[in-house]
């Protein structure tokens, strides 16, 4: 299936990249005028070099966002998939609202990213950091979903868990203002792979481990590059390579991989029964 549907995010992606790309040679700095800067803007937290002058104040950090795109694409065109499959191959297939909510999440954050590293405003800090938890807390709700694997659920039951999750991405706005992410986004990544690692220990013919490793790595990867980055090792303010960008990609590889930890099954076990309501 990926093979298939991979093409189609890549077209999506490049023709958002055209549509940016227009718009930074277009439109100038003066949009974000009336806005108030970030904290993150006056303490100049990343490697790359502010160009006020620029509708993307950090052109490198912003079209690096478009990691997320590509995969939210990818992952609503494979709830479209299992929507139309009358057979799901898999739990999370059955649940197709589920993947929806997780692309929808990945192209929120695509641009929620992309508007602070453009603009470097606060608001768009504000979404950023948002749209960062709603995929967390997606991915979490897949989690949960998965832990009580023979428990049909209704229609009803389906939509309610949907309604749940978005309430609970808005309830992180103010939450986020309270607790630092410092602390709040490993809390959520540990519990996220904790729950993972259950999963995987209830039907381990169904999943992979490696798939679990891989998207741990990747995260700390990103994590202590993202880190370098704000301590400005090795920093080029000029340079191409930019260290958040790296952890834009990294972070999306790794929230993919732990979709791909649930959606994609080694058996053909776990086939869960749906009620209609």
């Amino acid at each position: 299936m990926l093979i298939r549907l991979i093409p189609r995010a890549a077209l999506g992606t490049l023709l958002m990249l055209a549509l940016w790309l227009g718009l930074d040679a277009t439109l100038t700095a003066g949009i974000w005028a009336n806005m108030t800067v970030s904290q993150s803007a006056i303490t100049v937290e990343y490697c790359e070099f502010n160009h006020p002058e620029r509708f993307f104040h950090q052109p490198i950090n912003t079209y690096s966002n478009l990691a997320y795109l590509f995969f939210g694409l990818l992952i609503l065109l494979i709830a479209r998939e299992d929507h139309r499959n009358p057979a799901p191959p898999s739990r999370l297939a059955a649940f197709p609202l589920l993947s929806v909510l997780m692309g929808a999440c990945f192209v929120y954050l695509s641009f929620g990213s992309a508007f602070f590293h453009a603009s470097l405003t606060y608001v768009g800090q504000r979404a950023d950091m948002n749209a960062t938890y709603s995929i967390l807390i997606s991915l979490l709700g897949i989690t949960v979903y998965h832990l009580a694997p023979n428990r049909p659920w209704t229609r009803s039951l389906q939509l309610g868990w949907i309604a749940g999750l978005v309430g609970v991405i808005f309830l992180f706005l103010p939450l986020a203002l309270r607790i630092p992410s410092a602390r709040l986004v490993p809390a959520l990544i540990l519990l996220l792979n904790a729950g993972m690692l259950i999963h995987y220990f209830q039907f381990r013919r169904q999943r992979s481990a490696l798939v679990i490793l891989l998207s741990f790595v990747l995260v700390v990867l990103a994590i202590y590059i993202r880190t370098l980055d704000v301590r400005k090792v090795g920093c080029d303010p000029y340079s191409f390579f930019q260290g958040h960008a790296l952890w834009h990609l990294l972070t999306a590889l790794s929230s993919f991989c732990s979709y791909c930890f649930f959606r994609f099954e080694k058996g053909a076990g776990l086939r869960p029964a749906i009620v209609a309501a």
